[in-house]
């Protein structure tokens, strides 16, 4: 049998000078538990808390991709993501040098839109001005 943490149920030793006033043993309990219990115990969780300058910036650039989302879903006139396979990514739009890049990498992944050429150019020019904000 493995020997696991003792526990001291709430009873805290006293020092070794005030021995001398209780009988030995008295008031000292050390419980043993196995090592299975120790694991049952609750799992603790790390959550990260930012300032509220960063907070804004993380929702500004959750609204740009929730809408990105469903402008895609029209585009596409799709009603789940099963049906076609897009993908757009923010990022990669960011670390282009010019608007002109941009707009040629947007026309290129939207070759396959199923609304016209008019709506794919509202939703580009829509997206560009959108990521200047980020």
């Amino acid at each position: 049998m493995e020997v696991g943490v003792p526990s001291f149920n709430g009873v805290i030793p006293s020092p070794a000078s005030d021995v001398g006033e209780r009988s030995p043993g008295k008031g000292l309990h050390v419980n043993f538990t196995e090592k299975g219990e120790v694991k049952e115990r609750r799992e603790k969780f790390l959550t990260a808390k930012y300032g509220s300058h960063q907070m804004s910036l993380i929702r500004k650039r959750l609204a740009v991709e929730m809408w990105l989302y469903d402008e895609l879903q029209k585009l596409y006139e799709s009603t789940d993501s099963s049906n076609t396979e897009v993908e757009v990514d923010i990022d990669e739009l960011l670390d282009m040098d010019d608007d002109t890049q941009r707009r040629r990498h947007l026309q290129e992944v939207l070759i396959d839109a199923k609304k016209s050429p008019h709506d794919v150019k509202k939703f580009v020019n829509d997206l560009l001005e959108r990521t200047k904000t980020l």
